[in-house]
């Protein structure tokens, strides 16, 4: 094998490296390599890395790298695109799969539009209103784990300068989304593995948001697992109706929904727009 066979792919400007395992039998992925193709100037860049394997019981297996070459939680625009991958390439019998994510069963559709949904498990942890310290400062916040850990935080709650009281953030615009969301991520009570950290902003009942994403360690363009913490958190505080708008930086639209059922969690789902970017390869001895 001379070269290895890819596809860039894009969920809301959340991008990934597909990379189809049958296409690529002999090819061994390390943390290494992970981090040379994620490279944005050196490299084809990337938030991550999708490996997409058969399965027996499944239309596929997908395994998730951070672009750190760390191995990824659950992504949600990840999964998006892995659906899309599967239906251009006739994978599927109908619109709908199951599909297996870093070993743990999920399903999707794809909809009318072209655009895919992705079930989500319920959040195994969810908690509302407590402090965090960061940017000189106390800072309330919320915290859901779905699938991944995120932490959401309004930004309008947030002191332009702890000497200014009455100051704060209105818009992204000046917004220090690198400096608070990196100090966030590292703060002791998040030292199993760190956090992922969403600011919103809601405006006309939908949600302006930009991520601070561990493993890629920087803001990137959209956050799947990310939007859905943020509508769960927003539907209970702020009564927004569902499905929840999420408009990312991208300023593309994701759609949240899901039920409450005593106070649960429940038919949690993803939907929005992802497609394939370009398809290429990289010669072996780019390693």
């Amino acid at each position: 094998m001379d070269s290895i066979i890819f596809h860039k792919m894009s969920g809301a400007g959340n991008d990934f490296i597909m990379i189809d395992t049958s296409a690529n039998p002999k090819f061994n992925l390390t943390d290494s390599i992970i981090r040379k193709l994620c490279d944005r100037h050196d490299g084809i860049g990337a938030d991550g890395v999708i490996l997409l394997s058969g399965s027996e019981k499944y239309v596929f297996g997908m395994d998730y790298f951070n672009a750190d070459g760390s191995t990824g939680s659950l992504c949600g625009n990840g999964a998006r695109c892995a659906i899309k991958f599967a239906s251009d390439n006739k994978w599927l019998k109908g619109n709908k799969l199951k599909f297996l994510s870093n070993g743990v069963e999920y399903s999707g559709e794809v909809l009318p539009g072209n655009e895919i949904r992705f079930n989500l498990n319920p959040p195994s942890t969810i908690k509302y209103n407590f402090r965090v310290k960061a940017f000189n400062q106390l800072i309330n916040a919320h915290f859901a784990d779905t699938g991944s850990p995120h932490v959401v935080i309004k930004i309008n709650e947030i002191l332009t300068e702890p000497s200014r009281p009455n100051n704060y953030f209105k818009s992204f615009d000046n917004f220090p989304i690198e400096q608070i969301g990196r100090e966030i991520r590292y703060l002791p009570e998040f030292a199993h593995g760190g956090t992922n950290v969403n600011f919103v902003l809601i405006f006309d009942g939908e949600i302006h948001m930009r991520t601070y994403e561990r493993g890629v360690e920087s803001e990137t363009l959209s956050c799947g697992t990310g939007s859905a913490a943020a509508a769960i958190i927003c539907n209970v505080i702020d009564k927004l109706n569902l499905p929840v708008t999420i408009i990312t930086k991208r300023n593309e639209k994701l759609f949240v929904n899901f039920e409450i059922e005593n106070q649960r969690v429940k038919n949690l789902s993803l939907s929005g727009p992802a497609k394939t970017v370009f398809t290429g390869s990289v010669p072996i001895n780019f390693f």
